[in-house]
């Protein structure tokens, strides 16, 4: 008798509760996306969520707390994510919408600290309890003179990279036209709380799909390769890490038109040449990168529906592994954990662990911030708790901003320096070409 996937075992489980629920409470089930976060925390030292930040620097004195903190409860009200909390009920996690809420505060710097510092702090004690989009703002007199140092900050359960344009264009439109939760009307309300159940429903559906014998099959196979390297000893992946983070950035132009079509592929083949300067030759990698969309018939809703692909960082030349990508998106919905558990079945000795993880970033599909008359400059913040032991982020814009992090506990900054430059030097090829 053929076992069944985990996306059906857990939505039989999940069908379970939610008959035993009152419609008042209002549950729905998890993406894949959301339960990889769900149990990542778990597996965490202190249960430390996974946390998406944006850091934008604003003339000081130029952003209104009240009328911040009003937009961001309107966005919560307007999307049902931004008000989804997970609980856990008979071992079976779910999500509840609950009323928005959203949190802003000014946090006290102190005399001679830098803002960032402040703001660092505040990313580390980061309590499951409370809203989901935060807001904070700290002042900073750094070199450039004083400015306010805003961070908007969302739990990864409830967005992914699509939703933050989103986001910011909302809050941009709620604060300029001095919005409240209490502007959204109740039935756009209920219109919004139902389309985003219907895109989990979708979501759920379509990974359910995509956990076929077949499609695990072939998952089992391509990382049949992966040689993790051995965790290193300190703090564990994930864990707040008192040796520190490292980081470094590079610019690199692009050629007149732009590599729009290739500029993914060529990231990932440099990033998996970074994580073989990092780990050695010895070793095959797993990296992770966040893959998909909507579902197909669904609204664009805001929520975390990207799956996180996995990608055996080997010595493939690059079309050798261009071509190997362009199957594995033919396979790119199976979730995570089906991935994972397809993966352990096949003998492969490899327990989930990502080793490196790669964002792509299309700056065009993000609009900057405006608070009233002050747009926000986008800023980056070093030394910030990690989700693996390093991470790489492409930004595409009119140039390819490349940005490297990594704990220390797990590289070197030597080993990591050299990761970096092999990660440069093999998306400058394409770049520029």
């Amino acid at each position: 008798m053929q076992s069944r996937s985990i996306t059906s075992s857990y939505l039989d489980r999940y069908r379970h509760i939610a008959e035993q629920a009152s419609p008042a409470e209002a549950l729905l089930p998890l993406t894949g996306a959301q339960r990889r976060f769900v149990l990542a925390r778990r597996m965490r030292p202190g249960a430390r969520p996974d946390l998406v930040p944006l850091f934008f620097a604003f003339p000081r004195g130029s952003v209104d707390v009240a009328r911040l903190h009003a937009a961001a409860c309107h966005l919560a009200a307007l999307h049902p994510a931004l008000r989804a909390r997970v609980e856990v009920r008979r071992g079976v996690p779910v999500q509840r919408l609950g009323a928005p809420g959203g949190w802003v505060r000014r946090l006290p710097v102190p005399p001679g600290g830098p803002a960032a510092d402040t703001l660092r702090r505040a990313l580390a004690a980061w309590s499951s309890d409370g809203p989901p989009l935060r807001l904070l703002l700290a002042a900073d007199d750094g070199p450039g003179g004083p400015r306010d140092l805003l961070a908007l900050v969302l739990d990864h359960t409830v967005c992914d990279e699509q939703s933050l344009g989103r986001i910011t264009a909302d809050l941009t439109l709620a604060y300029g036209g001095g919005l409240g939760p209490r502007d959204v009307p109740a039935l756009r309300a209920a219109g919004e709380a139902a389309a985003y159940g219907e895109a989990v429903r979708l979501q759920l559906a379509a990974e359910e799909r995509a956990s076929a014998p077949g499609s695990l099959a072939y998952w089992a196979g391509r990382l049949a390769g992966l040689r993790p390297p051995p965790v290193a000893s300190g703090a564990p992946s994930g864990a707040p890490d008192a040796a520190g983070t490292g980081s470094a950035e590079h610019r690199l132009p692009l050629a007149e038109g732009g590599a729009r079509a290739v500029a993914f592929p060529a990231a990932l083949d440099a990033c998996a040449a970074a994580a073989r300067a990092a780990y050695g030759d010895a070793y095959v990698p797993a990296l992770g990168y966040p893959w998909g969309g909507r579902p197909v018939m669904a609204e664009p809703v805001l929520g975390c529906f990207l799956n996180t692909v996995v990608h055996p960082a080997d010595d493939a030349g690059p079309d050798a592994r261009t071509t190997a990508w362009w199957d594995d998106l033919d396979h790119a919905d199976a979730p995570f954990d089906e991935v994972v558990h397809a993966a352990r079945g096949a003998g492969v000795p490899w327990a989930g662990r990502l080793d490196g993880l790669l964002t792509f970033e299309d700056l065009g599909r993000r609009p900057p911030l405006r608070l009233g008359d002050a747009t926000g400059h986008e800023t980056h913040l070093d030394d910030r708790p990690l989700p693996g032991p390093f991470a790489v982020t492409v930004s595409y814009g009119r140039d390819l901003l490349v940005r490297m992090a990594w704990q220390r506990s797990a590289l070197s900054d030597e080993r990591a320096g050299e990761a970096f430059a092999r990660l440069v030097s093999t998306l400058s090829a394409t770049a520029a070409a």
